[in-house]
């Protein structure tokens, strides 16, 4: 071989190895693609930022926010990196009708909240993707919070009677099918005192359109009651209502059917201080997915089923709402003697929704379901007393899925329940007392993947603090507050830890500040404690979780930007209130 071939062969060789390089580079690098701007709700702004490359994972997207025209920025929480494929398991478990199964080949989506803004104003959102790899970007957006609907100027006032009245205004429809049939967008129905019996079911088949929906309210002068005449045995819809948009509902009583309302497919209902009983389901409205069904707001209801406490029977079904979609707000409801206040469905999934402010006691299942969840689902200051489960995720279909600043008291079975391959979940700052372990997450074999804790307070009566059976796969667990278990501290991948430090110790679970041990006596100003009888069935206006100045959850937490700002001493403190604060409104507000 002479001199020229060999230096040439040499030659080959390094530019395919600087081609492998190159190649391996671009793969570690990030490219950024079109962000996506998820409906916003009263509260809360979102986005999923889909990224190319970064196969070593090392990207960080780190998010800032300030109202519109202000000069200082905020910090917010960074994006969340969700799974880049779902596994086998998950595949099989999970209902993909929006994100795909393989989520973005050969890249990742990352997807995240601000919280706690206030509604109807603008606010810049400033995300700054780095990466040391290379494909560094920086995105300002202007982006607006909703407000609580408003009635329209200009609506057209239409009264109606129930048929076999003999009052009323002299103009006024006779029954709501009549209505039914001459509504029209813009159209203001005012439905006086008395019972409206519907045979079969009431068909609405006419849509209102934006800035001229079509409202049903109550005229005032005692209560309008929409009767199926049974109850929530009787088979069959009371209002039927497939693919119909833009429907008020207001001061309104609906019972004695099954299924009081399906809106299947339909977007921008209103459903506001109704009350809704003798019934299984309150309002049911799914099969549209993320794009078609967008935007039901139903607030200041009232929920009443059939269920008992304690729990008699398997799983019940009775439920509040039962959606799919994205864009929805559940805020400052009375939910009661149900199975589920909100019930997950796999029929369309949901995103960008808002649980907030419920006040739900006797949920013989779970009290809110965030099941099928892809992204951006928060669950937040809401008071769950006498459930099995608090708050489910089973499944988070890759997250993430905020639950955070909510009080669950007497959670028979566990105040989080992660199930069926469930991956992606945040847990911040919530307060959960429960008789016997503190924390259980036991869904058999299956995979819990990507779920991240802080701040929380865990307190038990008995047993494990933290007991474990899913295969725990990259899940995040640190500085929590775990008081009154009496067993090991976790268990955890078939490995028991028999004390916090042993856990910290491991590395494996609260290994950077470690689980805190607390004396449940002595947390909370009241003297609350767990219940010491999951039967006995607690009123959920006579528990005060403030907590007690000088008491070892104040300042033990650690700083979630945007989750914990505000703290008033030299950390957070641990737990769903700060110190001083007074407790949310839960259920339905006055009247203005």
């Amino acid at each position: 071989m002479t001199g020229l071939h060999h230096w040439w062969r040499r030659l080959l060789a390094l530019g395919a190895l600087a081609n492998a390089l190159a190649l391996w580079a671009g793969e570690n690098a990030s490219t950024p693609g079109e962000i996506q701007v998820e409906p916003a709700t009263l509260h809360c702004l979102a986005v999923r930022w889909p990224v190319r490359g970064d196969d070593n994972a090392n990207a960080v997207i780190s998010v800032q926010f300030r109202r519109a025209g202000e000069g200082a920025w905020r910090q917010g929480f960074p994006l969340f990196r969700t799974i880049r494929s779902a596994t086998r398991e998950q595949r099989n478990q999970w209902s993909f009708k929006g994100i795909p199964a393989d989520r973005l080949p050969g890249g990742w989506i990352f997807a995240g909240s601000v919280v706690d803004l206030v509604p109807e104003t603008e606010y810049e959102v400033k995300l700054s993707l780095k990466d040391p790899d290379g494909g560094d970007a920086e995105k300002v957006l202007k982006m607006s919070t909703i407000g609580e609907p408003r009635e329209p100027a200009g609506m057209r006032v239409r009264h109606v009677v129930p048929e076999d009245s003999s009052g009323g205004p002299p103009d006024a429809i006779r029954g709501l099918p009549a209505a039914v049939a001459a509504m029209e967008p813009g159209d203001l129905f005012l439905l006086h005192k008395g019972r409206y019996e519907i045979k079969g079911a009431l068909e609405l088949k006419k849509s209102g359109v934006a800035g001229k929906p079509i409202i049903f309210r109550g005229a005032g002068d005692g209560e309008a009651v929409i009767d199926g005449g049974g109850d929530d045995t009787t088979k069959g819809r009371l209002v039927s209502a497939n693919g119909v948009k833009h429907i008020w509902l207001e001061g309104l009583t609906l019972q004695g059917r099954q299924y009081a309302i399906v809106a299947h497919e339909g977007s921008n209902w209103v459903i506001r201080r109704c009350k809704f009983q003798k019934m299984e389901k309150g309002f049911t409205a799914h099969n549209g997915g993320y794009s078609v069904s967008r935007g039901h707001f139903i607030s200041d209801c009232v929920f009443i089923g059939p269920t008992t406490w304690p729990r008699t029977k398997g799983i019940e079904a009775p439920c509040a709402t039962y959606m799919s979609g994205s864009g929805h707000v559940v805020a400052y409801n009375r939910m009661q003697n149900l199975g589920d206040g909100t019930h997950g469905t796999g029929h369309g999934n949901w995103s960008a929704c808002d649980i907030h402010n419920n006040d739900v006691t006797v949920c013989t299942d779970d009290g809110f379901e965030a099941d099928y969840g892809e992204t951006n689902i928060r669950v937040f200051r809401n008071r769950i007393v006498n459930v099995a489960h608090g708050i489910t995720a089973q499944p988070a279909q890759g997250g993430p899925l905020y639950f955070y600043r909510n009080f669950i008291y007497n959670a028979t079975y566990s105040p989080f329940k992660l199930h069926n391959d469930t991956c992606g979940v945040l847990i911040f700052h919530n307060t959960c007392l429960r008789n016997g372990p503190c924390f259980i997450i036991q869904p058999g074999g299956e995979t819990v993947t990507d779920v991240v804790t802080r701040n929380n307070l865990f307190l038990g009566t008995g047993g494990a603090a933290l007991p474990t059976t899913g295969r725990m796969i990259n899940c995040d667990f640190d500085n929590d507050g775990f008081g009154g278990f009496t067993g090991p501290f976790a268990q955890w991948n078939g490995k028991t830890y028999k004390t916090a430090d042993d856990a910290k110790a491991a590395g494996i679970i609260y290994g950077q500040h470690g689980a805190i041990i607390l004396d449940p006596k002595a947390i909370f100003a009241s003297g609350l404690v767990p219940p010491a009888e999951p039967k006995t069935q607690f009123m959920g206006q006579e528990l005060d979780y403030r907590l007690k100045d000088g008491g070892p959850a104040v300042d033990r937490g650690v700083v979630l930007p945007n989750f914990s700002d505000g703290f008033k001493g030299k950390a957070p403190d641990l737990g769903a209130l700060e110190l001083g604060e007074a407790m949310p409104y839960f259920g339905p507000r006055p009247k203005p």
